[in-house]
């Protein structure tokens, strides 16, 4: 298979995994606080609708521009921690809670998302799409999505008991993008679950994985969006 046929693939089983991850949750689980700052499990949920729905939208924006970013610098990276209190994230608590029963969610998620998926797979890789203002590839705006997915699959199951991880390749090609994004390897020892965890400030390092990380400790972490 090659890279871009990759792209694609790697995109679906991990949309896949996440979206199983959803779909084997208890109506109890939507309750629970989710790795998200101010969001529950149920508002993460309504927010891989919308990102489902962005990818969806994105897929059927062809531009005939060149790539103005790709999947590096495709993402606004700050130094500063989400609050929750930003006007989206509150229309995502209240959109969600609108949905009032799970299996409504989980629905909507599973319908929106399986055509996603399809709309990947059937894309061009080398094909131009537009969003946010800017332009990237099919391959590199797929890229992105597998980071998202991931990162959102490690949300989603931060508080839950027994979770299943995502996909071992799909961490690996997360960890590689963030290691990109950051412009430094993360040290070898790291798993690719903990890189990404204290890439992205989703857990703090412990004293030796900071003397670990060296220079690269004081720009870390990279909150992204």
């Amino acid at each position: 298979m090659d890279h871009h046929g990759a792209d694609a693939d790697l995109f679906a089983r991990s949309w896949t995994a996440l979206s199983e991850a959803v779909a084997g949750l208890s109506d109890e689980d939507f309750a629970r606080p989710s790795g998200c700052t101010g969001w529950l499990v149920r508002d993460l949920v309504c927010h891989l609708v919308i990102d489902a729905q962005d990818v969806l939208i994105t897929l059927a924006t062809p531009s005939r521009q060149e790539p103005t970013r790709d999947a590096v610098t495709y993402w606004e990276v700050s130094g500063t921690p989400p609050t929750g209190d930003d006007p989206l994230d509150a229309l995502t608590v209240r959109l969600a809670a609108a949905y009032q029963e799970p299996h409504l969610l989980k629905f909507h998620l599973d319908d929106v998302g399986s055509a996603a998926g399809r709309a990947a797979l059937l894309a061009d890789p080398a094909a131009r799409v537009g969003t946010r203002d800017e332009v990237l590839t099919v391959a590199d705006y797929l890229s992105v999505y597998v980071l998202e997915w991931t990162l959102h699959h490690l949300d989603l199951i931060a508080y839950l008991p027994d979770p299943e991880q995502p996909p071992a390749e799909g961490l690996t090609r997360s960890r590689e993008l963030l290691e990109r994004i950051a412009g430094s390897p993360f040290p070898a020892a790291f798993h690719d679950l903990d890189a990404l965890l204290v890439g992205t400030g989703r857990r703090a390092p412990t004293e030796a994985e900071r003397a670990e990380l060296g220079d690269l400790a004081a720009r870390l972490p990279l909150y992204l969006g």
